[in-house]
């Protein structure tokens, strides 16, 4: 294929006379403004996608992708739930679970978490973080001792200043009506192990215990809280979650509520919308905001091309002279641009990629996780975002070139060339 005239022209206007070598120095600037812009956008892009990613997996290890709850506050007959929702299409497992707020107390110490109270054999199913504890065995919930056993996260593990094996006294206030009101429910639990999700959230204020102890603690009797669901495809949590609650309201006949239902279903993107919603929000405006930096790095493109337009003035004369059309000289200034605007964001591409690996390998960004949630900088190289960026890039170097072209094309040959 035979490239056009045009193309050798733009090529060679990088190569400037002695006397004007600031020219070239102006290019490389402005080459080195595209990439630095690609680069930044690309590298914060990468990070907010990987804040993004990393909660995600964080929430999904402690949390299932499905819960089903009960507008009574509990489920009777989870057993027949259960069955229910494991017979839908797409449902991995599912355990049942009790939901409770107490305080821990060990000494002087005393620390306010959410319990959880699972079945082990089901909910090792269902929770991943209970597949990855740091110490100790979730086995050890249910052994039939005097003083059951309680896993606990590890911030609650350094609040309280306990170890493996420590008892440690549970307190709830919906004990029960005495002489003097109402009066706290107290048991002692030993640490059967803990657990580090990698949330501070999470890590500080959630336990678990067996599902017995927990329906006897709380008076649930043979009732529970909830079911968690897992799935096989937790981006279509939202269609599988209404196949269960459709599921559940099939099985209930004339039990239903004046609802149409006692049942219904979240997913684990409807109990986090405002989270991921606001990280989406923030992805798109940080991607708005940064191209402002390309946006500039355009501006040293345009004032480039004005400066070659004013040196090649006299050759663009003798073009038109020798019959090149203004659509041939506009062209051969777009080319230069848009070579320039390429170059700068190959350069910044492949800039980015290399600190966003340097980044994901060595997390030498470390974050305080009682504020972040997170200990370092999370890091998802995402090609959709190397190619949105990209594209915004070559685009707007594009159209930094239309102005400086127009000019050299409407430029009249017979001024540069009146007095040769």
């Amino acid at each position: 294929m035979k490239l056009p005239y045009q193309f050798f022209i733009a090529c060679r206007y990088f190569r400037s006379k002695k006397k004007h070598r600031g020219i070239s120095l102006n290019t490389f600037i402005s080459i080195a403004g595209v990439a630095l812009g690609v680069m930044t956008l690309i590298t914060v892009l990468s990070v907010m996608s990987g804040f993004h990613e990393d909660l995600k997996t964080k929430i999904l290890g402690v949390n299932s992708h499905i819960v089903a709850l009960s507008y009574k506050g509990s489920i009777d007959d989870y057993a027949s739930a259960r069955n229910t929702i494991n017979s839908v299409e797409g449902v991995q497992d599912s355990s049942p679970f009790i939901y409770g707020q107490v305080m821990l107390r060990f000494g002087k110490r005393a620390h306010g978490v959410v319990v959880r109270g699972i079945d082990p054999a089901a909910g090792i199913e269902t929770i991943d973080i209970l597949n990855n504890l740091k110490a100790g065995s979730i086995e050890n919930l249910d052994r039939d001792n005097s003083i059951p056993g309680i896993i606990l996260g590890r911030e609650i593990i350094r609040t309280l200043g306990v170890f493996v094996g420590d008892v440690i006294d549970m307190v709830s206030p919906m004990g029960e009506v005495g002489p003097l009101g109402m009066m706290p429910k107290m048991k002692k639990f030993r640490v059967a192990g803990y657990f580090e999700a990698g949330m501070y959230e999470y890590d500080s204020t959630l336990s678990f215990i067996d599902l017995g102890k927990a329906q006897k603690f709380f008076g649930f009797g043979d009732s529970v809280t909830g079911i968690e669901v897992k799935i096989d495809d937790i981006y279509n949590a939202k269609n599988i979650a209404e196949k269960i609650e459709v599921a559940l309201s099939a099985g209930e006949g004339a039990e239903k509520s004046v609802l149409g239902s006692s049942y219904y279903v979240k997913d684990w993107m409807q109990m986090n919308r405002n989270l991921f919603s606001a990280l989406k929000l923030e992805k798109i405006v940080m991607f708005v905001i940064l191209t402002l930096i390309v946006l500039v790095a355009s501006f040293n493109i345009v004032s480039n091309l004005i400066m070659i337009v004013m040196e090649k003035s006299r050759e663009i004369a003798i073009m038109k002279a020798m019959g090149s059309k203004n659509r041939g000289i506009m062209s051969i200034f777009m080319i230069h641009g848009l070579i320039i605007g390429v170059a700068g964001t190959v350069i910044g591409v492949a800039g980015g990629y290399v600190l966003c690996r340097l980044l994901k390998t060595y997390k030498f960004i470390n974050l305080p996780a009682d504020v972040y949630y997170l200990s370092y900088l999370p890091v998802k190289v995402d090609i959709i975002d190397f190619i949105v960026v990209s594209a915004a890039a070559i685009a707007i170097s594009f159209l930094a070139t239309l102005y400086p072209s127009w000019q050299a094309a409407k430029q009249d040959p017979v001024e540069p060339l009146r007095y040769e």
